[in-house]
């Protein structure tokens, strides 16, 4: 069964439909709110935060983009909000974070020094990167999920390519 039909199910309150779209894209969406947010705590609240909003307004889905495109989009929002909550002090800090040059979710960056190049560079690099590179969607999909055009994407991943490259060396 494809996105857009889970999605009708879950706009028709179907709890085995929800199960199935939060089994396939989970992962997708902790690890892109993970690459904005650098908090694995921060990242499971969007997680779960996206995924609330997803079941609550799946019948206000309109098919223009792909379904993992919306989800993306909700979930970058998401994470938007949690740091400006974090930057306002309303979220009390979880004793367990440990800031490190390797996460061990991001299984995807087999090289440390890459891993934490890719941290050092800005955020909205980071983040159009993440999704282009590591998620796999077009720049017009990325465009769709930052609310950016299509030539602003292609200008990040140039700059973001070139900051990775003067990390690296």
């Amino acid at each position: 069964m494809g996105d857009d039909q889970l999605l009708a199910g879950i706009a028709m309150r179907d709890q085995s439909a929800f199960q199935e779209l939060y089994g396939r894209h989970a992962a997708s969406v902790y690890r892109y709110a993970l690459s904005i947010l650098r908090a694995p705590h921060l990242a499971e609240d969007v997680l779960q935060e996206t995924m609330l909003a997803v079941w609550k307004s799946a019948d206000r889905f309109r098919g223009g983009s792909k379904v993992l495109t919306w989800i993306f989009g909700i979930a970058r929002n998401q994470a938007h909000n949690a740091l400006r909550q974090e930057a306002k002090g309303h979220r009390l800090p979880d004793s367990a974070r440990h800031e490190s040059s390797f996460d061990p979710t991001q299984s995807m960056h087999r090289d440390l020094h890459v891993h934490a190049a890719l941290g050092r560079i800005s955020t909205q690099h980071r983040e159009v990167m993440h999704l282009v590179f590591y998620e796999g969607l077009t720049v017009r999909e990325a465009a769709t999920v930052l609310g950016i055009p299509e030539g602003t994407v292609k200008s990040r991943m140039h700059h973001a390519r070139k900051a990775l490259a003067k990390e690296l060396t």
